[in-house]
């Protein structure tokens, strides 16, 4: 059984293998109504959130789903992340820095193969590897804000399935 590590990474994932069948969890789940924490069930997945007036900018969701082993066990695969517009965004600003990159080098590139001054071109790729290090920086600092919140949503989880 792996188990939530010590060290929060970028989207913790972990695995639990249960004693119950994934029916029973997932009524266990459906029938709990307990504050701050919202349920939404689609098939074999629980999305698990915070209400409204407690989320932030920061504020993770829990994602869960279940595999059937056999008749009278099941295995839980969880995933820690931000909202998925928060997340959507975060790797729209990294894919356009990053193309930025890949073009104004091909860029510099062709400048530099013609004998013409590259300062402009190396000036705005330093720039952007600035950009990206605020990027990274900004994303540690997200991370450790969230990590409160997401101990929260894993120690309800394990309240509920009782592990």
């Amino acid at each position: 059984m792996k188990s939530l590590p010590n060290e929060i990474v970028l989207r913790p994932r972990f695995q639990h293998q249960l004693n119950t069948s994934k029916e029973v969890v997932l009524a266990s789940f459906e029938k709990i109504k307990k504050p701050p924490f919202l349920i939404k069930r689609i098939d074999d997945h629980l999305f698990i959130k915070f209400q409204q007036d407690l989320r932030t900018f920061w504020t993770p969701e829990l994602h869960l789903e279940l595999h059937d082993e056999d008749n009278n066990s099941c295995r839980i695969n969880g995933l820690f992340g931000p909202s998925p517009t928060l997340w959507t965004f975060f790797m729209f600003l990294h894919f356009g820095v990053a193309t930025l990159f890949i073009v104004i080098s091909i860029w510099a590139y062709s400048n530099w193969t013609l004998d013409k001054p590259i300062g402009l071109q190396t000036g705005m790729l330093v720039l952007l590897v600035g950009v990206w290090g605020l990027l990274y920086a900004f994303g540690r600092k997200g991370r450790k804000k969230g990590e409160p919140q997401m101990k929260e949503l894993y120690s309800f989880m394990s309240e509920v399935i009782n592990l």
